[in-house]
């Protein structure tokens, strides 16, 4: 696997490390967002197998390769004292913790807060959990879990019909506001000298996602209807068959819109039409409306209606799928798609951090690490000998890639 870490000192979080001590998706997430942000993330991984998303099948297969990328691999068994004892030597110099493992499995494992604070207050430790503190903070939870139980799994599929959304969104949003925190707590740190517990958790994102519904249910009185069965604020806002039997989403929402589609389609009819002469006339008259818009969009293709709406001015968008979005334009614009290589060796092209920040350029500096691809060199940074490493790898301890060092 080649790297390339040309440039990583000059990243905003360059001059920080992180212990990354999780799996699957959301303690992951937060350390890949840090790490593209130039951190030094070491992603500590149990002894011999590591993570176990790197095995897993079907919808997960990918979970690995696209949440490890920059990030250096430890193997550690933590169940043993001579384990612990080199994870807490490791974060005596780290900055920041994050763990998303069930709730009091790293107070078991005596890696915990209150246990790495002892010889680091300044350490920043994250928690990613299913529950902030409260009656269900003892719970394990998941995404799809917190999606129905927050109410959104209801609001995104038909009436009778609940259903999660189409990516780990959850996890992912619960990574990014760890990330949040623990950009707070190094700001706090800056005034300060010490560190702090930190907890991000899936149930409270997913409720905060629902803050726009809790509220209009507020201003209206009245229950709010999943989306698909929602009364929508625009009259035209939804999915339209084209002459080559594919889809277009066409949204117009503003007047303006409506009369460009008008104009370009020679349909001054519809704008003499008082019963379409405002957004708020056309949301009533949707009946008689959403028909004359679907026969003049089902007399073009998918790619004409693309290149009209585009031309005019008015949202839209074709309905994609996942394998669309390799050859996109504007994700393969200045180098969006990273080339990043998954585990058993697979290449593809995946996004990298959806922002820019002046200058800087957060791209791929390392591949998603192999198991304990890392952990000689961090070892021998934390003063072992090449033997002392060999004895442990031995003893199943940790798995060091590299074979026998000397000292």
């Amino acid at each position: 696997m080649s790297e390339n870490n040309a440039g990583n000192d000059a990243l905003p979080l360059a001059d920080i490390r992180v212990l990354e001590f999780c799996q699957t998706i959301m303690g992951p997430s937060a350390g890949l967002v840090l790490a593209d942000l130039g951190a030094d993330v070491i992603k500590i991984e149990p002894s011999p197998g590591g993570d176990k998303t790197r095995r897993m099948p079907g919808f997960a297969a990918g979970f690995f390769g696209a949440f490890n990328r920059n990030k250096r691999g430890l193997a550690l068994d933590l169940k043993t004292e001579e384990g612990r004892k080199l994870a807490h030597r490791m974060a005596e110099s780290a900055d920041v913790v994050i763990e998303n493992y069930a709730p009091g499995t790293m107070e078991r494992l005596g890696c915990s807060y209150a246990d790495f604070k002892r010889s680091n207050p300044r350490i920043i430790y994250c928690a990613l959990k299913g529950f902030l503190s409260g009656p269900y903070e003892h719970r394990p939870a998941l995404d799809e879990v917190v999606q129905f139980m927050a109410g959104l799994a209801y609001m995104t599929g038909p009436p009778g019909q609940p259903l999660r959304a189409g990516a780990s969104i959850i996890d992912i949003m619960g990574g990014t506001f760890a990330v949040v925190g623990i950009m707070a707590a190094l700001r706090d740190r800056e005034r300060t000298g010490r560190g702090q517990f930190i907890k991000s958790a899936l149930f409270e994102c997913t409720a905060f996602l629902m803050a726009q519904h809790m509220a209009g249910q507020s201003v209206t009185g009245k229950p709010v209807p999943p989306m698909p069965a929602r009364l929508g604020a625009w009259a035209v806002y939804q999915i339209f068959d084209t002459a080559d039997d594919d889809q277009i989403f066409v949204g117009m929402t503003s007047d303006q819109h409506w009369k460009r589609f008008c104009e370009y389609f020679g349909r001054q009819d519809l704008l003499d039409d008082s019963r379409y002469a405002s957004n708020e006339h056309r949301v009533r008259e949707r009946p008689t409306l959403l028909p004359i818009v679907a026969e003049i969009v089902k007399q073009h293709s998918k790619a004409q209606m693309c290149e009209i709406c585009d031309r005019i001015s008015i949202p839209f968008s074709p309905v994609a799928k996942t394998e669309d979005l390799f050859d996109d334009p504007q994700l393969n614009a200045h180098g969006r798609l990273l080339d990043v290589e998954l585990p058993d060796g697979v290449k593809t092209r995946l996004p990298r951090l959806p922002i820019e920040v002046g200058s800087h350029d957060f791209k791929l500096r390392r591949q998603p690490p192999a198991v304990g691809q890392h952990s000689r060199e961090l070892l021998l940074e934390c003063g072992l000998s090449g033997s002392e490493i060999d004895d442990l790898q031995a003893r199943g301890i940790v798995v060091a890639e590299g074979g026998a060092g000397g000292d």
